[in-house]
């Protein structure tokens, strides 16, 4: 298939595939005429690749994941990689943590603001929280 039925089919941009390709993660043949053409396991490569980047994982080591994966299956840590993975787990964990925390903080601060009541009215007569018209 070419790259534009490969984008159509994953929902993934023609310069998203050919990143892709270059990062080593993708592969393709060139025609005569110059285009790519995919294989049709390409389309589940590209929702794997989509997936790890969603979970976190660099490119880097997206490429020694994806040789372990089973065409139509569920990705397999290759020998040597499970430290990586572990390892970016870990740092999932502790961004996760910290958004956790800051969340729990914008709560308590909407919380506050409710129980104080309606802002304050400034002397040019409009709410603290309201920006002036002519502050762009």
């Amino acid at each position: 298939m070419r790259i534009g039925q490969l984008s159509q089919r994953t929902g993934t941009s023609e310069r998203l595939i050919r990143y892709y390709e270059s990062a080593g993660l993708l592969s393709s043949t060139r025609l005569p005429n110059g285009y790519r053409d995919y294989e049709p396991s390409a389309e589940q490569t590209v929702r794997q690749i989509r997936a790890l980047l969603a979970a976190g994982l660099p490119t880097r080591l997206i490429g020694q994941v994806l040789p372990c994966g089973q065409p139509d299956g569920p990705l397999l840590a290759c020998p040597g990689v499970l430290t990586k993975l572990r390892t970016q787990l870990a740092e999932l964990d502790r961004r996760a943590q910290e958004l956790d925390q800051a969340r729990d903080t914008l709560r308590r601060a909407i919380a506050a603001t409710e129980q104080a009541g309606p802002p304050a009215l400034q002397g040019s007569g409009r709410s603290a929280d309201r920006p002036s018209s002519t502050a762009r």
